[in-house]
């Protein structure tokens, strides 16, 4: 591996240059996971290892060291099998556009493995691999793996999610995902084995010791009132989706989830709605929430608290008690609509949203915000795969 061939003293600058970059994620991040900027651990590397930082170049390399091509990837470190993006073709749409879905898949492919081998020639590099640099609580993990040219004659086993967005396919060596509204390609990176682990220590208070540094004394900081006790840090999240894909196309329901206030039968609140919980949530994360019907805390984006809970039958939807103060808050006050107005797909797309995170602080302590379009795509296929016929 490239990073084991560098000089110690490079290696140990590496690793503490990671660390203090760590140490210092409280001045962007409330995670007990260090945070790293992708930009920081591409400078960093550059500067240790003394590689030529190709980050700025539009290729497939972030830095040049010994006629070696490295893309430097850093991700939360997860379940050790994350799908992370590689490349993106939005320039290229045109070339798979109105393509079978297997069509697409071979375009990608073959899009991929040339601008790996231009970037070889362009910068006379023989061989191209992957450094990444996973994060956990407390620590910094380092793997190197090849950056594999996609085998085009092995592509098997292509997979396509029930709402036709997400293409996922192997090739023997590598499981690769291809998200269609992004023209964004992602890999599944397998990170077992790290080549150096270290421990970071966050700061409680950055800025305290920076002030330190530079001489200054930080003024006493007045604050009007607390932070509510359920904005603990947490990693442990879901996400739900505001959608459904039953039926021709993706749509909002017109009676049931955001619009359950129209449906059939007895009187409703205008307000009434539910966030529906798909049934494979409940598989995957069966310890999530908790059990049906008993109530717990939900923090909306804007700090206020409402009572909420799991409710009907399967425990499909996230409800709050009453059922309309939910409602109020995401129909009247976030979306803008009238009452009797209904809350369509073409509302969230020019919203720039589909899906909700939901964060769990605590078995009676939650947080939710708002998600950019694709992001439940990615979730659902990171953790489950729908398949279809191609």
């Amino acid at each position: 591996m490239l990073y084991n061939k560098q000089p110690l003293s490079n290696q140990t600058a590496y690793k503490q240059m990671l660390r203090l970059t760590g140490a210092l994620s409280n001045l962007f991040s409330e995670s007990d996971s260090p945070y790293l900027v992708s930009r920081s651990v591409e400078n960093a590397f550059c500067e240790a290892f003394g590689a030529e930082n190709l980050g700025r170049a539009d290729c497939s390399a972030d830095a040049s060291l010994h006629g070696v091509g490295v893309g430097i990837k850093t991700f939360l470190h997860g379940n050790g099998r994350t799908l992370q993006k590689i490349a993106e073709f939005n320039r290229d749409s045109d070339l798979y556009r109105n393509k079978s879905y297997k069509e697409l898949v071979y375009i990608i492919a073959k899009l991929r493995n040339e601008r790996i081998e231009f970037t070889k020639r362009a910068y006379n590099l023989h061989t191209m691999i992957y450094h990444c640099v996973t994060r956990l609580p407390g620590k910094i993990l380092i793997y190197e793996m090849p950056m594999d040219l996609i085998d085009v004659s092995n592509i098997k086993n292509i997979e396509v999610s029930n709402n036709k967005n997400t293409i996922t396919f192997e090739d023997g060596r590598n499981e690769y995902s291809f998200n269609i509204t992004k023209s964004t390609l992602y890999k599944r990176f397998y990170t077992n084995i790290p080549l150096a682990e270290i421990n970071v220590e966050i700061l409680p208070n950055p800025y305290t010791m920076l002030a330190r540094l530079f001489n200054l004394t930080l003024e006493p900081i007045v604050r009007e009132e607390t932070v509510p006790h359920n904005t603990l840090k947490s990693t442990e999240y879901i996400l739900l989706p505001l959608f459904s894909d039953r039926g021709a196309k993706r749509h909002v329901p017109e009676k049931s989830g955001l619009n359950q206030w129209n449906a059939a039968g007895r009187p409703r609140n205008p307000n009434e709605i539910y966030i529906p919980i798909p049934s494979w949530i409940h598989k995957v994360f069966p310890t999530f929430f908790p059990p049906r019907d008993q109530s717990f805390q939900l923090q909306l984006p804007d700090k206020s608290l409402l009572s909420a809970k799991v409710c009907q039958e399967n425990s499909k939807a996230l409800m709050s008690n009453p059922n309309s103060a939910l409602g109020e808050w995401l129909l009247r006050k976030v979306m803008k609509l009238k009452e009797g107005e209904l809350l369509t797909y073409d509302k969230l797309k020019i919203l720039g949203i589909d899906s909700v995170i939901v964060y769990k602080h605590s078995e009676k302590h939650f947080s939710i915000d708002f998600c950019s379009i694709g992001s439940y795509d990615e979730f659902q296929n990171e953790f489950q795969k729908i398949k279809t016929n191609v």
